[in-house]
């Protein structure tokens, strides 16, 4: 993990130059900005008028247990979708050309239990550097020892199971989002490859608005609802199951299906294939063509186009996802994609069941 990785040259993937250059001359063509448009910023008035409505009877209506209920798992929903649509976006400055408005919208992560700086670095920097390497992306790293998902994971023989246990242990990545992996990634020497070197604001920031989401969601709702603790802690857990289920399976069904590949470098830290043609073989597509998983998404089922182009506004990936494939297939590269959810998951389901065979198998 300490070593540092080399991609081919650049210069040397004609793939990356003629993709970015006809996605370039597109916007050009047709006076578009590669930001948000009117109908991103619709998106972003429902998702986040969603969450905040929701939040806001959720404390102050006065409703029934059930109710209350049914609409934790509505603000998990919630959460995860403004994190999918709107901070992603403005975390990657693919929202606006403003970084003001930029990190406004970014902020708001914070309101969904997660730090957007800590995201910045394991995110940003390291996952879309090294995407799927082992050992270097840790968004691979799910539940290390329990799931294995390439083959130089830590293998442990309850992984023969990983095909019927990942999907609950999927449901408590936001959890572990709120309680603990900031703070673990933050206090990290290292995350991946990258050096961690942090301004003393973020650390006054980490600490503050953990605090606040602390108070909103936990100590709020238990000073002025009428439940017991148990019955708070139910909706909560309910809140993040469904928050964590959302987040943990559109990761996995852009990363971890058939046809994705988990390269290593060699022994010198450099990799074999210039950085876009190894994002073209790490990352898949799919439901590409459900307009239910777009709006809802933030094009995250178009992981593709999002890898290559991650500062342009998702809103966009359905128009320049046409050039993508075409000029993959004229470059002989892989375009990876699932035609829907469910043939995602399956093949999600298939790849778990695979490397938890090969390790029973050790």
């Amino acid at each position: 993990m300490s070593q540092k990785l080399k991609f081919s040259s650049a210069s040397g993937s004609r793939f990356y130059a003629t993709v970015r250059s006809r996605v370039d001359q597109f916007f050009a063509q047709h006076q578009l900005s590669q930001h948000a448009n009117a109908q991103m910023w619709g998106k972003t008035i429902f998702f986040l008028a969603g969450f905040s409505i929701t939040y806001l009877v959720i404390i102050f209506g006065e409703l029934p247990i059930w109710m209350l209920l049914s609409l934790s798992i509505v603000l998990g929903l919630f959460s995860s979708f403004v994190g999918f649509n709107v901070c992603h976006d403005a975390i990657h400055g693919a929202f606006s050309g403003n970084k003001k408005v930029n990190k406004i919208f970014g902020f708001v992560f914070n309101l969904v239990g997660a730090n957007p700086y800590v995201w910045s670095i394991t995110h940003n920097v390291v996952h879309h550097t090294y995407t799927n390497i082992p050992g270097h992306d840790e968004d691979i790293d799910v539940a290390p020892g329990l799931i294995r998902i390439a083959e130089e994971d830590e293998v442990n023989t309850i992984q023969r199971y990983q095909h019927w246990y990942a999907f609950p242990l999927y449901s408590l990545a936001s959890l572990s989002w709120v309680f603990r992996k900031d703070y673990v990634k933050f206090f990290q020497k290292k995350i991946g490859a990258h050096q961690n070197k942090h301004p003393r604001m973020e650390y006054f920031n980490l600490f503050f608005y953990k605090a606040l989401y602390y108070v909103l969601f936990i100590v709020l709702p238990l000073l002025v609802l009428d439940v017991s603790w148990w019955q708070f802690l139910i909706g909560f857990l309910f809140l993040h199951i469904t928050q964590g289920l959302t987040m943990g399976l559109v990761f996995q069904l852009a990363h971890v299906v058939e046809g994705t590949h988990f390269p290593i470098p060699n022994d010198c830290g450099q990799m074999e294939e210039a950085w876009a043609e190894h994002q073209m073989r790490t990352t898949a597509n799919f439901a590409t063509n459900n307009k239910l998983a777009a709006f809802f998404l933030g094009g995250l089922n178009r992981q593709i186009e999002h890898h290559l182009f991650p500062k342009v506004c998702h809103i966009h990936y359905g128009e320049i996802s046409v050039i993508v494939k075409k000029t993959a297939m004229e470059f002989n590269l892989p375009y990876i994609e699932n035609q829907t959810f469910l043939s995602a998951l399956r093949s999600h389901f298939i790849m778990l069941k695979k490397f938890g065979k090969e390790a029973a198998d050790n």
